[in-house]
């Protein structure tokens, strides 16, 4: 039996993005997507229950500013305290899981999908799509862009307008394109933890 596009999608597969079953997954996210951003940023207690209708899971106290989109929503996990800047964009086309205490500076693109270097291939819609994950205590700077199939360890700080194509270990700085380690950076946190100077 031939797959669906959505089956191939979820399968790691290319995919046809112009399918209709791909597509209403879209048009979901935009609808709330929408609704998110018309709302006031200081009515917490309205905007949070839209957050978690939009993500698969969110943990305490997310923040979600101004012009935020994503593909679906239905692939975001984040943890505690997880906190987007201005005119943030997820393509989470495949899932993007984030940690608790991360943030995200503004213009930030975090992409899971790719397209075909071949023009018969983007003539044909095709996509095909790799998780990104974000580890704990993370702060990606403005304009940061990651790419799919990228894991960031924990303690991590990406430099603004930085490009990150490859995996970054825990408790150092990367910066530039591509994104490249500057150096160690120590870790305060101990026992699990928040730790506030």
């Amino acid at each position: 039996m031939e797959m669906t596009e959505l089956e191939k999608l979820g399968a790691g597969l290319e995919y046809d993005f112009w399918d209709k079953g791909v597509n209403a997954r879209k048009l979901r996210a935009i609808r709330l997507c929408a609704k998110l951003n018309a709302m006031p940023m200081d009515d917490e207690a309205a905007r949070e229950p839209v957050i978690r209708e939009l993500f698969a899971k969110a943990g305490e106290d997310p923040s979600v500013g101004p012009n935020f989109n994503c593909d679906y929503g239905l692939h975001i996990s984040v943890g505690d305290r997880f906190l987007t800047n201005y005119n943030v964009t997820i393509l989470d086309i495949a899932p993007v899981t984030v940690g608790n205490d991360v943030m995200i500076g503004p213009n930030t693109l975090i992409s899971t999908v790719n397209h075909p270097l071949d023009p018969l291939g983007r003539r044909k819609h095709l996509g095909i799509a790799k998780p990104v994950t974000i580890g704990n205590d993370v702060w990606l700077g403005g304009n940061v862009v990651v790419l799919p199939g990228v894991n960031i360890g924990n303690n991590v700080v990406v430099a603004a307008g930085a490009v990150v194509t490859k995996d970054v270990p825990d408790n150092c700085i990367v910066a530039g394109v591509p994104a490249r380690k500057l150096r160690d950076l120590p870790n305060n946190v101990e026992d699990g933890e928040r730790q506030v100077r």
